[in-house]
């Protein structure tokens, strides 16, 4: 994986695009991408749950809340300032 992200980022930079890597143990598949809350499946167990309702009326797919929270929070780093460019 590590060498995957060094290419990747090799290819960003050679494109002139910014390159954000969150942190490894960033909550993307336990967040609520609706309300923010930290309420989804955890643990081992927690990785066998694919799809989860949340208490504010949503419903995730976990790869897909993932990619939100994760797309988010590369977002976020970008704007702070903390991101490679």
């Amino acid at each position: 994986m590590g060498r995957f992200l060094d290419r990747l980022e090799s290819k960003a930079r050679r494109a002139g695009r910014t390159f954000a890597k969150v942190d490894r143990y960033f909550p993307s598949t336990r967040l609520c991408s609706a309300c923010g809350a930290l309420t989804g499946p955890q643990g081992l167990d927690g990785l066998k749950v694919r799809r989860w309702r949340r208490g504010c009326g949503a419903e995730h797919d976990r790869d897909a809340n993932a990619e939100i929270n994760i797309r988010r929070e590369g977002q976020r780093l970008v704007a702070a300032g903390q991101a490679d460019t």
